[in-house]
C-alpha cells in the first residue's frame, strides 16, 4: 500500500507536489493518499469466438457461414441456452486476392463474424467450448471471467481506500496531538483489470479420452478491483 501524508499546521497556503492533484491545502489540514481493493469470485463467464467462411462466391460464403451459425445455435439449444442471448460483435464480407502474379487475381470471398456468449452456469463451459471447437469454421475461442455488477465492486474498493486514507491521517494527526475532522476534498481512481484466459482448441469437457481435462477441478481466479484515493481532511 502506498501512502502519502502531509500535515499543514498554522501555515500559509501551499501547493502540493506536481504529481499530486492541483489542490491548495488550507492551514490546519492533513492530506493522505491510500490504495484499496476488493476481491470477489466471478459470476459470469464470457465466451468469444469467430465464424469465418471462405468460398469462391459471395453466396457460397454466406451459405457456409449461415450453416455454421445454425450449428452454433444448435449447440446453445442443446445446452439449454436461448440463442438470442448471444451477441453479434461484428460482421464483414471481404474479397480474397492472389498476389503471386503482377496483377492481383480475385480468388474467393470470406465472411467473418464475431460473437459473444455470457454464461452464469460454469458447468456448461466445457461442453459448449468442446462443441464449438468441433464446428470447422469457428475459431479464436477465448474465455474470460467477470462480475456482472462491477460498479458495486468498484464502490467497495473505493470504500476500502478511503478507510485506509482516514486511518493513516488519524495516525499522523494523533502523533501530533490533533484529531481528524471532516473530509474537505477527495480524488478517486479505480482500476478494473481484465482476466482473459485463452481456451484450447479442442476438447474442453471434464473427461476426455478417459483423462481429466486441464481445467477440471480448478476455481476461476477472483476478480480484483483496486482504487486509489487522495483525501484532504480538516484537523480539529
Amino acid at each position: 500500500m502506498k501512502l502519502h501524508l502531509w500535515l499543514v499546521f498554522l501555515a500559509p497556503l501551499a501547493l502540493f507536489a506536481q504529481e499530486r492533484p492541483a489542490l491548495t491545502a488550507p492551514a490546519n489540514s492533513i492530506y493522505a493518499g491510500a490504495d484499496g481493493k476488493y476481491e470477489e469470485a466471478p459470476d459470469t463467464a464470457v465466451i468469444q469466438f469467430n465464424i469465418s467462411a471462405q468460398e469462391n462466391t459471395t453466396q457460397a460464403a454466406y451459405e457456409r457461414a449461415s450453416k455454421a451459425a445454425e450449428q452454433v445455435r444448435e449447440v446453445m439449444r442443446s445446452n439449454g441456452i436461448d440463442p438470442h442471448t448471444a451477441e453479434l460483435g461484428s460482421f464483414s464480407l471481404e474479397p480474397v486476392y492472389d498476389y503471386r502474379t503482377a496483377k492481383r487475381k480475385l480468388v474467393a470471398y470470406r465472411v467473418n463474424t464475431a460473437a459473444t456468449l455470457k454464461l452464469k452456469d460454469f458447468t456448461k463451459l466445457g461442453p459448449i467450448l468442446d462443441q464449438l471447437a468441433n464446428i470447422d469454421i469457428t475459431e479464436n475461442q477465448t474465455l474470460k471471467y467477470t462480475l456482472e455488477n462491477m460498479d458495486a465492486a468498484k464502490k467497495k474498493a473505493v470504500e476500502d481506500a478511503m478507510r485506509r486514507a482516514r486511518e493513516s491521517a488519524n495516525a499522523a494527526a494523533g502523533a501530533a496531538g490533533r484529531s481528524v475532522g471532516e473530509l474537505s476534498y477527495a480524488s478517486v481512481d479505480v482500476f478494473e483489470p481484465a482476466i482473459p484466459i485463452r481456451a484450447m482448441a479442442g476438447k474442453m469437457t471434464e473427461i476426455v479420452n478417459g483423462q481429466l481435462a486441464p481445467t477440471s477441478g480448478f476455481t476461476p481466479q477472483k476478480i480484483t478491483v483496486t482504487a486509489h484515493v487522495n483525501a484532504l481532511f480538516l484537523l480539529k
